[in-house]
């Protein structure tokens, strides 16, 4: 029964996208991919800060305890076959004397590439490193009630080294703020229930995210548009490159990552735009398809999210009691992140939607980069009547279908008598 239906939700995608494909692009893709071309990666792009807007708490409430989520920030990508074959031929065009200018820099781009890689896939860089150590010290700074004085914080972090150093510069960045502060720090296989939820989601997502991407094969794809631009003969480049299709993947394999390793240089200028587009409109659809609020599959991904929403539950609830905890960190994944975030109802990032509606309502690389973060905040007046804030990337949000008890704070006993049951349509 299961391979059937997993059978049916395919032919439903490609059935349901295939015809939207071929004639759309969504505006607003467009507009931020043309402002800003390395956000084509999705969940590659380096994390994006926005100026935070704080609305004033109802009258009495003061900050005192804050949950948090957090994806890993930047890191390698996984495999560095992209980067050694793209070197490889742009540097037989150069022993041929046909590589252009730009060709050039792109080779040397792409070496920097290789060697930060330096063999090790999904290992934190350097800029990852200062993603955290900045965010949270715009958490401390943002709320200073909460950490003020000789206070206690614990965090937990999935057992991959990129979430731990995240986890590490994090902390640190904390401590550097106020001395005082005591962590207790762990990690280890049991937390990777509710850290990591995708476990036994592979294999179903996959056929989502498939499906989604066979769909989008009707948008066009200029991968001889990208030859001119890197080199003097063409047709002399075409003999050595026997497949344009896997160059043009080399080439954006290698621009997709390459700001994570402080590249600044933008190599996707070297792939014409429609090319890029549809790279990331099957990426952005996989993303969402796979592990979001979707139509399609969502139904089956977000309740697996629940083991982390009754750990967000559960200690602060006991951190409402006892006043032990400044603050609850975990550091994870995108993957356990998107589920989370569309279990919650977060507005903006949550909600259902349709696979042909997906990548007008739905942008991967605002709504998941690297460095991704979910932070609520939890306020109390002198009645000890708790209430709510979500930020989501830092950003103030909502939560869907749920009436605010003022502005975007929400009573606590509100916010968790929501999320049995809920229906986040």
């Amino acid at each position: 029964m299961r391979i059937k239906r997993l059978t049916l939700l395919s032919a439903f995608l490609i059935c349901a996208t295939a015809a939207f494909a071929q004639a759309h692009q969504s505006e607003a893709a467009v507009r931020a991919l043309k402002e800003d071309p390395t956000r084509a990666g999705n969940n590659t792009n380096s994390y994006e800060f926005k100026e935070i807007h704080d609305t004033k708490p109802p009258k009495g409430y003061k900050p005192f305890y804050i949950s948090h989520y957090g994806r890993h920030g930047s890191r390698s990508n996984w495999g560095g076959s992209s980067y050694e074959n793209l070197i490889a031929a742009l540097d037989t065009a150069k022993q041929l004397g046909i590589l252009t200018p730009g060709g050039d820099s792109l080779l040397v781009a792409a070496r920097k590439v290789l060697e930060s890689y330096n063999g090790m896939d999904g290992r934190l860089t350097q800029k990852g490193v200062r993603e955290h150590t900045a965010i949270a010290e715009r958490m401390y700074k943002r709320y200073p009630a909460v950490f003020k004085g000789k206070k206690q914080v614990r965090a937990f972090g999935s057992t991959v080294q990129r979430c731990l150093i995240s986890m590490n510069a994090f902390t640190t960045s904390l401590v550097r703020q106020n001395p005082n502060l005591y962590f207790y720090l762990d990690t280890g296989e049991k937390f990777m229930d509710y850290l990591d939820n995708e476990r036994g989601w592979q294999q179903k997502s996959s056929v989502a995210s498939r499906a989604a991407r066979e769909a989008l094969q009707g948008l066009p794809d200029d991968t001889l548009g990208v030859f001119p631009r890197l080199f003097t003969d063409v047709p002399r480049a075409r003999t050595f490159i026997r497949s344009a299709r896997s160059f043009t993947e080399n080439v954006w394999n290698t621009a997709i990552i390459a700001e994570d390793f402080d590249v600044e240089d933008n190599l996707f200028r070297f792939l014409p735009f429609d090319a890029i587009y549809k790279r990331w409109a099957q990426s952005n659809v996989s993303l969402y398809t796979g592990h979001c609020n979707s139509v399609e599959s969502g139904d089956d991904r977000v309740p697996m999210a629940k083991s982390c929403v009754e750990d967000i539950v559960a200690k602060a609830d006991e951190c409402i009691a006892t006043g032990k905890y400044a603050a609850d960190l975990r550091f994870g994944h995108d993957y356990p992140l998107m589920a989370l975030v569309s279990y919650l109802g977060i507005e903006g990032v949550g909600e259902r939607i349709p696979a042909d509606q997906i990548c007008d309502r739905w942008l991967g690389f605002w709504n998941i980069p690297m460095g991704s973060n979910l932070q609520i905040i939890f306020y109390r007046n002198k009645s000890n009547d708790v209430i709510v804030k979500f930020l989501y990337q830092e950003q103030e949000t909502r939560l869907i279908g749920l009436e605010p008890f003022e502005g975007p704070y929400y009573k606590w006993e509100t916010v968790k008598a929501n999320l049995e049951g809920y229906k986040r349509n």
